[in-house]
């Protein structure tokens, strides 16, 4: 029985265009404005388009919706090259800007005025919005709306030629002031905007509107399926005016055609532009690349991978209806890729020192240990061992506690890859603080396992205290307070005060000293961690944990 590969609806719908000769191949774009830092909801846009144009064959286009100059920065142009290319989405190293279609998009106004279906407007930005109407109230004409075609064009011009203020003249488009979609109500297209722009730099001091701008681009560029997120589906109508109207095609149901889809939300996250940059700006967070931010810069930085996002995406899904994802989502996608791609070294984040008084003092042995367990290609290592170690705080207890298993008084446990021990007896501070453990070994338990068959509940990893290195440990929580949500109700964020915990005394393997930025690790029952790519020097990396060990996400079924 042949196997059925389900759809989403954006493929069922260039299936039926292709079949029907609407467009003879696909081609999809990414078009992002510049004024800030991509994010996981971008993600899923970005995917969305590169995938949908790998899967039939097609192209896909980077293209900068740059018509907005006060917002815009080349900081934010190359961040975003950066995250496109780093997910694998192929734009050929050929970034497009709107701005470069400004004389284009200029002749088209030129075009709808000749036609007369724009005029000049002298009302400000408040008077707009009133004539505009409401949901429920029709709109009223605008006092300019009978200009002549040739005063119009004069004026058109002289915006151009810089003969008006800022919000002095604005050009709109005729529609329909008692259409039921506001939209549709005579939009402004064209605005004065004295402002010197990153790509153009002072040529233009008018400059088009996105609902304008962005179906000329896409019909510019040959863009077959616009995709969009779903806020954009009253817009619509719109895109296709703009398109019919400025010769680029026939009808409603040709190309380029948009489709909307809904956006990636994610619970208890921050993702509001605005609200970044305030964190930013307040050092809150160190950057747009913070590692407990979800932008795909911060996400980079605290060591996801492209194809952890991309397996996020897909159990996401692609549908019509808003919903939201939680963050666990995210986290079991980056467990799965990295639990049979990431060397298991041992770190120790609480060290506390351990003896083995009967092993001889000069002695050293060089252990064999898997790099992991669940992939052998990964090969081995091989690990210090001596008489003096570290182990985790917590697996020692001076009383034991009911069904524990570790180190305490008088318990025998494995040392991971190494040997049985025995608690003999421990040494504290003044303060109480336990600070060494004595114990004894069984030379005869070499590797782990002991010759007689007896057995052992407890099994604690080490680091060698003669050859192990210090690092900087920083763990994350969520930056958002989740008991109390995302915000207040004055509109400021529930910020956790806890979000950052910094180690600076994390004893781990020699190996890991010459770790390199972006290196990932899984720290034996710790977590899984990456080198920070901006704290880390060579010779002292600094290690975001990526995510905990466990989760208690389960993943959908079909």
């Amino acid at each position: 029985m042949e196997e059925t590969t389900s759809r989403n609806f954006i493929e069922k719908i260039i299936d039926e265009d292709l079949k029907a000769g609407v467009c003879g191949h696909v081609i999809t774009r990414f078009p992002p404005e510049p004024n800030g830092y991509l994010h996981i909801g971008h993600a899923k846009s970005i995917l969305l388009n590169y995938g949908l144009a790998s899967e039939y064959g097609g192209q896909f286009n980077l293209r900068f919706d740059d018509t907005n100059p006060t917002k815009e920065k080349s900081e934010f142009v190359d961040s975003i090259k950066e995250d496109v290319k780093w997910l694998g989405a192929d734009y050929r190293d050929t970034t497009l800007y709107a701005s470069d279609y400004f004389d284009k998009m200029y002749d088209c106004a030129v075009t709808l005025i000749k036609k007369g279906k724009a005029y000049v407007s002298d009302l400000s930005p408040d008077e707009i919005k009133e004539y505009r109407g409401t949901l429920t109230s029709p709109g009223k004409d605008d006092p300019a709306i009978n200009r002549s075609m040739e005063e119009n064009l004069s004026l058109f011009e002289d915006m151009k030629n810089g003969m008006f203020k800022d919000g002095e003249k604005v050009l709109r488009a005729r529609i329909d002031m008692a259409s039921p979609n506001i939209n549709m109500r005579d939009p402004v297209i064209y605005r004065v905007a004295h402002m010197s722009h990153h790509n153009t730099g002072d040529k233009w001091c008018i400059y088009p509107m996105y609902d304008f701008a962005h179906p000329i681009e896409d019909a510019i560029e040959g863009i077959t399926h616009s995709i969009c997120t779903l806020e954009f589906e009253d817009h619509r109508p719109l895109y296709d005016w703009v398109l019919i109207e400025c010769g680029f095609k026939d009808d409603k149901n040709g190309v380029p055609k948009q489709i909307e889809f809904a956006k990636l939300y994610l619970e208890n996250v921050v993702t509001g532009k605005r609200y970044i940059k305030k964190l930013v700006e307040d050092g809150v967070v160190d950057g747009w690349d913070d590692p407990r931010l979800v932008s795909v810069a911060g996400l980079r930085r605290r060591g996801f991978t492209p194809s952890s996002i991309k397996k996020f995406v897909e159990i996401s899904g692609i549908s019509k209806a808003n919903s939201t994802a939680d963050y666990a989502a995210l986290e079991y996608c980056i467990r799965e890729d990295l639990k049979v791609s990431a060397p298991r070294m041992m770190a120790i984040l609480d060290p506390v020192r351990l003896i083995i008084d009967n092993y001889p003092e000069a002695r050293t042995e060089n252990l064999s240990v898997p790099n992991n367990q669940e992939n052998p290609d990964l090969g081995s290592r091989s690990v210090l061992f001596s008489r003096e170690l570290y182990i985790e705080r917590e697996d020692f207890m001076e009383v034991r506690p009911p069904k524990y298993f570790r180190l305490y008084p008088g318990n025998e446990v494995r040392l991971m890859n190494a040997y049985f021990v025995t608690c003999t007896s421990f040494e504290k501070d003044d303060s109480g603080k336990v600070t060494v453990i004595h114990c004894t070994y069984d030379p005869d338990t070499y590797g782990g396992d002991s010759p007689d068959g007896r057995k052992v509940k407890g099994t604690i990893h080490w680091v060698d205290a003669s050859s192990c290195g210090d690092v900087s440990v920083h763990l994350f929580e969520n930056l958002i307070d989740e008991e109390k949500g995302v915000y207040n109700e004055d509109g400021s964020l529930n910020l956790n005060p806890n979000s950052l915990k910094i180690i600076k005394d994390a004893k781990v393997e020699a190996a890991l000293i010459a770790s390199a930025p972006y290196d990932r690790f899984q720290f034996v029952r710790n977590g899984y961690f990456c080198v920070d790519s901006r704290l880390s020097k060579e010779g002292s990396p600094v290690f975001n944990r990526i995510v905990s060990m466990k989760s208690s996400y389960k993943l959908p079924t079909a």
